[in-house]
């Protein structure tokens, strides 16, 4: 799909300079910088509802864990001796 942005004409100079080095046309510059950014943001959204997620079960999440932790540390300490 073609389409019309406006950007600063530092960042244009640049795009260019970096669509030569790479010898890519500088559409798919433009392409590929915007995917990445979406990419990130999206990842980013993740993390904020896990995030969400893990506040709210906090407690009983932890205290899961903490058990867990100690079985696993009886197990691997059950054939030594002291």
């Amino acid at each position: 799909m073609k389409t019309a942005v406006s950007i600063p004409d530092e960042l244009f100079k640049t795009a260019e300079k970096t669509a030569k080095r790479l010898g890519i046309p500088r559409s798919q510059l433009f392409a590929k910088a915007l995917e990445e950014f979406i990419e990130f943001h999206s990842k980013e959204s993740v993390t904020e509802s896990l995030n969400k997620i893990y506040r709210k079960g906090n407690d009983s999440s932890k205290e899961n864990i903490n058990n867990l932790s100690i079985e696993l540390l009886r197990k691997s300490l059950k054939n030594d001796s002291w």
